[in-house]
């Protein structure tokens, strides 16, 4: 039985690379093009959410030796999966700067003539 385990872990790791793998390619091909990343990063998070959501809550622990087991898992392997999205003010960082004497003025012009 400990040997089926073996392997079974095996597969699912040599699985988890395939997978690596082909989001890696993608974001090759990708690169430069911030609409298609971002895309990529949609289906990303819409996959979490379906197996978060469906698969992995169905099998989540009945009593508290599992419980016990899933948590020591979580604590040694690094945390609780999370996708974490791009705060606003990390976005408005990576802009290039502008002259603000330039855009003021334009500003204050826009907003004189919208009344």
């Amino acid at each position: 039985m400990n040997n089926n385990k073996n392997f079974e872990s095996g597969e699912l790791s040599w699985k988890q690379q395939a997978i690596t793998t082909v989001v890696y390619d993608a974001v090759q091909d990708c690169q430069g093009d911030t609409e298609a990343l971002l895309a990529l990063l949609r289906q990303l998070e819409q996959l979490h959410r379906e197996i978060r959501d469906g698969v992995f809550q169905k099998s989540l622990p009945v009593n508290r030796r599992q419980l016990y087991s899933l948590l020591k898992d979580i604590e040694s392997e690094g945390g609780w999966p999370y996708i974490e999205r791009m705060r606003l003010q990390a976005f408005l960082a990576n802009l290039p700067q502008e002259a603000p004497e330039e855009n003021n003025h334009e500003v204050l012009e826009s907003d004189r003539s919208c009344g």
